[in-house]
């Protein structure tokens, strides 16, 4: 434990023994919420897929154009679903630079992710319009009523249910991937009108460079807390069910939107879109 950690003091129930998603995807980002462990995983994926770090950047800007476009379309109240370790542009932090009037509930599975948000919230952000909850994908029902509890959202508005880079680690339940249950019961608790948005790795349309990466990272991650599982396009589509896509539909995260980027945003490019390896869209419930 080097000197930094030791001033750290690691939430309750905190895994120091495996990596965790949140914790390895806050230092791809540069973030300072991970442990040695964390560390030594992060670079080696990085070693053997050196893009990883411009991918998870490229989906972590995808959220941010996702979020301002919304807003552009009167959407005020954001769930944040998997939110991770506050780095890098916060949902509430993009939601405020254009409303002040926004709400935004944080929720994962993480202790060090839930604790680092409160944290930040304590110090820049506002108890009546954002919050952060300790709570499970797996647990749709409990999770909803755990939002309910926090009185943030007003469920006779439209709300974004955001699920960015959280479903291609595997919601185990007894062995099976519950996924996809899990996010349909959540759209069917959504109101009408409500938004979902997802982004999601894929293997499919990939270089086959990349397609290597990610059967290599699959293996790397069995050792971690989140297991992967990357899923075919028309997989991804279907967690949608039947929401709306919003135009460009399902794409790689560089192509949705770049117009909503915001002039400060770091320029990210691939030589192909697909190099960015991650499909995200933003899905309309009728």
């Amino acid at each position: 434990m080097n000197e930094r950690e030791e001033k750290l003091i690691p939430p309750e129930g905190i895994d120091l023994e495996h990596p965790t998603a949140a914790r390895v995807y806050d230092w791809l980002l540069g973030g300072k919420a991970n442990w040695a462990i964390d560390r030594e995983f992060g670079a080696r994926i990085v070693a053997k897929f050196p893009l990883l770090r411009d991918i998870s950047l490229a989906n972590r800007l995808f959220l941010h154009r996702a979020v301002r476009h919304l807003i552009g379309l009167g959407v005020r109240q954001f769930i944040d679903i998997g939110a991770g370790i506050p780095t890098m542009g916060n949902t509430h932090q993009v939601a405020d630079e254009l409303d002040q009037e926004t709400r935004v509930v944080y929720i994962d599975n993480e202790p060090v992710a839930v604790a680092h948000s409160k944290l930040l919230l304590e110090n820049e952000g506002d108890p009546a319009r954002h919050t952060a909850i300790h709570a499970d994908l797996r647990e749709p029902d409990q999770l909803w009523d755990e939002v309910l509890r926090a009185d943030v959202i007003d469920f006779d508005q439209p709300v974004a249910l955001l699920l960015v880079a959280v479903l291609h680690f595997q919601q185990l339940r007894r062995g099976t991937d519950i996924g996809p249950l899990s996010v349909a019961r959540l759209r069917d608790l959504l109101p009408s009108g409500s938004y979902l948005v997802i982004s999601h790795t894929t293997y499919e349309g990939v270089p086959p460079t990349q397609h290597q990466n990610l059967v290599d990272l699959d293996k790397l991650y069995q050792s971690s807390a989140n297991p992967v599982h990357w899923r075919p396009q028309q997989e991804i589509r279907d967690l949608f069910g039947d929401f709306e896509l919003m135009e460009p539909g399902l794409t790689w995260t560089t192509l949705w939107h770049p117009e909503d980027s915001s002039p400060q945003s770091p320029d990210i490019r691939f030589d192909k879109p697909e190099e960015s390896v991650i499909l995200s869209g933003v899905g309309r419930k009728p």
